[in-house]
């Protein structure tokens, strides 16, 4: 066993697809994350690997799409000789039964790798996310509350898949007809999770939803996932990075992960230059410590970046007012909105309906064409921010794969670039979702392990009106 893959995923988008390699990373196993799914010649670059994962999109398909891009990639996961085949969705389950269904996603998974059940795992405390009674809360960023589901403050009014409701089981079936049975906190803390799994599946549970609360639920988790991953069939499983945190402990005790954790710090940078897609009001938040902790803000003329007859020119002169502030020494920020009642967001739509076009494809695809053209002139770090539009500028900076470098924030962790023959190959960089982060992370993640950082407030106006 100790020579094995032990897991393969699915990230259902890219930026929670890095926070799977981090917790894995971080924990001695070398994970490499991919951007579609690896052949035998692709993972003889990579030797040693233990885990590996497929940075995807399906956060955004329909299940029609689903039905087409699913199979194959699970097959390929089920190829590369893992234990388990895990499909990573978003901590906060974004997802409806038409876009995003996490549902459709269990269903393909089980008819490609169904055997038993299948774990559900959604709950993460280290990203300030549980479950509890089958109930979901999430914090809106690092330094807020938790809030339930449908009374979180973003996601409540998230413009793809606003949640309505927090029950777990309930967000599913009305996604799938499969029976969804659950585990609650009460049976975790009573040590009869075992007992309670088997009378569900007798039942006719074909997934099981776990509460998590706290790390003490992921142990015993990790433990009742872990014993069943014996054979040669991987075990299906579906759910966030809590289930790889609860695998981790499982293994440990199992002797599978041996020697001393391996230390990540992260170093200081020279400069950083962030390219936002996100209008969340955390990101909105982090960009206004960072302006007054002395970063430029180059607000995004998205109305003309959408348009084909006008992005060329748009683009060219975002560059060169990033690049202006580059040359006097000063970190950017590049954003195409400040929270989510920027006006900007109804002109972008406008825009992009008059072309018939989509937004995470369109605008994750201009801010990596944006950032790579910044980074050619002398940046050493790089930010992308938006879960929905990272694996679009990833794909159009020609990134072949990436792999963990430093921690910075639970769930955005610093990656090291593969993209043979591009500008960005071998580049420090984050992939951050939109709720991920402290208010100073653009800071920290300038600043590294510390140092000071000049206040200086600077917005670099566009001279073409959205």
């Amino acid at each position: 066993m100790s020579d094995q893959l032990l897991i393969s995923f699915y990230g259902d988008d890219f930026t929670g697809s890095t926070d799977v390699m981090e917790s894995l990373a971080r924990a001695g196993l070398r994970t490499v994350l991919f951007l579609r799914p690896p052949g035998a010649r692709d993972l003889r670059r990579y030797p040693g690997l233990r885990a590996l994962g497929v940075a995807g999109r399906s956060r955004t398909m329909t299940p029609e799409e689903a039905d087409r891009e699913l199979p194959p990639v699970f097959r390929a996961l089920a190829r590369t000789g893992a234990s388990i085949v895990h499909y990573k969705v978003c901590s906060t389950f974004d997802s409806s039964p038409r876009v995003g269904s996490i549902g459709r996603a269990l269903e393909l998974g089980m008819r490609v790798l169904g055997r038993g059940f299948v774990p559900l795992v959604v709950g993460a405390p280290g990203l300030g996310r549980y479950c509890v009674f089958g109930n979901l809360f999430a914090r809106s960023g690092l330094d807020m509350d938790p809030h339930r589901l449908d009374r979180h403050p973003t996601m409540r009014e998230h413009p793809t898949t606003p949640m309505d409701e927090a029950d777990i089981r309930v967000l599913l079936g009305r996604q799938t007809r499969l029976a969804v049975g659950l585990v609650d906190v009460l049976a975790l803390d009573g040590w009869v999770a075992a007992e309670q799994v088997s009378a569900l599946l007798a039942e006719g549970a074909r997934a099981v939803l776990f509460d998590v609360l706290n790390e003490e639920h992921l142990a015993r988790i990790g433990e009742l996932v872990g014993s069943r991953t014996r054979g040669r069939t991987p075990l299906f499983a579906v759910g966030s990075s809590g289930l790889e945190y609860a695998l981790l402990t499982w293994w440990r005790s199992r002797g599978v992960l041996r020697g001393s954790v391996p230390e990540f710090r992260l170093a200081p940078a020279r400069n950083l230059a962030v390219v936002s897609g996100s209008c969340s009001p955390v990101t909105d938040r982090q960009i206004g410590r960072a302006v007054e902790a002395g970063f430029a803000e180059v607000p995004l003329d998205t109305g003309a970046l959408v348009r084909r007859r006008t992005r060329s020119v748009a683009l060219a002169r975002a560059c060169e007012l990033g690049g202006h502030q580059l040359k006097l020494g000063r970190s950017v920020i590049f954003h195409t909105a400040r929270g989510p009642q920027d006006p900007r967001l109804a002109r972008t739509a406008r825009a992009l309906r008059a072309e018939g076009r989509g937004s995470a494809e369109v605008l994750g695809t201009v801010l990596g064409e944006l950032l790579e053209r910044v980074c050619q002139r002398g940046v050493e770090r790089g930010a992308v921010t938006g879960g929905d539009t990272s694996g679009f500028a990833a794909q159009a900076m020609g990134v072949e794969a990436l792999e963990f470098a430093a921690p910075v924030a639970p769930g955005a962790p610093l990656c090291r670039v593969h993209a043979p023959g591009r500008v960005m190959d071998g580049r420090e960089m984050v992939f951050k979702g939109g709720q991920n982060g402290r208010d100073d992370f653009f800071i920290s993640l300038l600043r590294g392990a510390g140092g000071p950082c000049r206040k200086r407030r600077s917005t670099i106006r566009s001279r073409r009106k959205s």
